[in-house]
Parts: structure tokens; C-alpha cells; sequence
């Protein structure tokens, strides 16, 4: 038998994983909508970030808006983004560089259809690491009952700055829908 499959076996639990996720925290958007989410005061105790969205924006000139980031509230043309994705019968690229802002994720507007939700999933790599400039990378998707969008991409903050504090908006819209969900999590590092 496998070592961890027998130590599930025998009733015995193994020691918890040093690379575990813990909350640092959530927000989810009340009546009204919100312009924007902020986490601010996030420790740098962690190797890595990891922001979860399940977001809609009352954006009404397409099915899709985007999820926009910035970091430690820098507004100047200093990152760079890129995604690839599709639709299912189409697929397309696009890119942004010396921007003052990264194109994240698509998420879902007021025209998607009723409650529908964009989810997405962005990884905030060496976030603390002040030899370096900070990367993202994420997945994004919404369906929309038989039609929708799926989305890979990445971003670059050119900062070698320990990130503390990111900000959420959206690129058409101007406020996050009642009941978009923001969760941030730390990732620690091998013991």
C-alpha cells in the first residue's frame, strides 16, 4: 500500500501541508453595487497570493466586462498584461504594455443574463520579494447558458516593491454588482 494511503488507513492524519492557503480576506458586494474592492494591509508573511472573484458589473454595452487591477496604488504606465481565450467558436489574443492598469479577467455584465457571475482565479506570484518585478498569472470564465468565455492570462507589475495593498475595478463598467465576492488568500511557502 502507498505510505499515505496507509496512513489514511490506519485512522491516523497526516501533519498539515506547509503549503496551504489561509484567508486573509473577503468582501462580498452589498446592495447598491461598489466601485471598487480594495485589500489593503496585506503582510508580506506569505510566498505567494491567490485572489479569488465570482464578480458582474452593471455594465450594459456587452455580454463581458473586465476585471482591472492595480497595485499599491500606483497609477502610472508601469505593467503589462496579456490574455488568450475563447468563446467556443472563436478564439482570440490580446496585450497591453506600458499601461496604467492589468486587464485581469473577464467577468460578467448587467446584459450576461440574469445571475450570471464571472469566476476567476489569480495567482500573485513572490508578492513580497523586493528583488523583482511582480507577476500574475489567472483563469477567468463565465457561462452564460450555452455560450460564454474562457480566458488565460497574465500580468506584470515593473515594481520591485512589496505588495501591499490591491485595488479592484472594472474596465466599462462602473460599479460591481449586489453579491460579486472577492476572497484573498496567502499561499505559505515549503517548510
Amino acid at each position: 500500500m502507498a505510505p499515505i494511503l496507509g496512513i489514511w488507513a490506519s485512522g491516523a492524519q497526516p501533519a498539515a501541508n506547509a503549503t496551504s492557503f489561509e484567508s486573509i480576506a473577503t468582501t462580498t458586494v452589498g446592495s447598491g453595487g461598489a466601485a471598487d474592492v480594495e485589500f489593503t494591509s496585506i503582510p508580506a508573511t506569505y510566498t505567494h497570493l491567490q485572489l479569488r472573484a465570482i464578480a458582474r458589473t452593471n455594465y450594459s454595452g456587452g455580454v463581458t466586462d473586465t476585471l482591472v487591477i492595480r497595485i499599491n496604488s500606483d497609477t502610472g504606465n508601469n505593467y503589462a498584461w496579456h490574455q488568450v481565450g475563447g468563446n467556443g467558436s472563436s478564439a482570440f489574443a490580446q496585450s497591453g504594455t506600458t499601461t496604467n492598469l492589468i486587464y485581469a479577467s473577464y467577468i460578467a455584465s448587467s446584459t450576461s443574463g440574469t445571475s450570471v457571475f464571472g469566476a476567476s482565479i489569480i495567482d500573485i506570484l513572490d508578492y513580497a520579494n523586493t528583488n523583482k518585478y511582480k507577476t500574475l498569472r489567472n483563469l477567468t470564465g463565465e457561462d452564460r447558458n450555452g455560450g460564454g468565455d474562457l480566458t488565460l492570462g497574465s500580468g506584470l507589475w515593473q515594481n520591485t516593491n512589496a505588495i501591499t495593498s490591491i485595488k479592484l475595478t472594472q474596465g466599462e463598467g462602473t460599479s460591481f454588482a449586489q453579491y460579486s465576492h472577492f476572497a484573498l488568500y496567502g499561499i505559505k511557502g515549503a517548510a
